[in-house]
């Protein structure tokens, strides 16, 4: 008699497939999600910072 476990579910295969793929594309989203994070971390911080605008003098109020 054959084991009805060991037999081959196309659906199952199927099923596996797609969430073996939807598993891939999070892979790869995260991969590079990471990678601009990185290069953004980097990037701001051998950058020397921007200078200040200098404050614009006030206005005197007309009476």
């Amino acid at each position: 008699m054959k084991n009805p476990w060991t037999k081959k579910n196309p659906f199952l295969s199927m099923w596996l497939s797609g969430a073996n793929t939807v598993a891939g594309s999070a892979r790869g989203h995260a991969t590079a999600a990471a990678k601009r994070g990185t290069a953004a971390f980097w990037t701001a911080a051998l950058t020397p910072p921007k200078p200040k605008p200098k404050p614009k003098p006030k206005k005197k109020a007309r009476r």
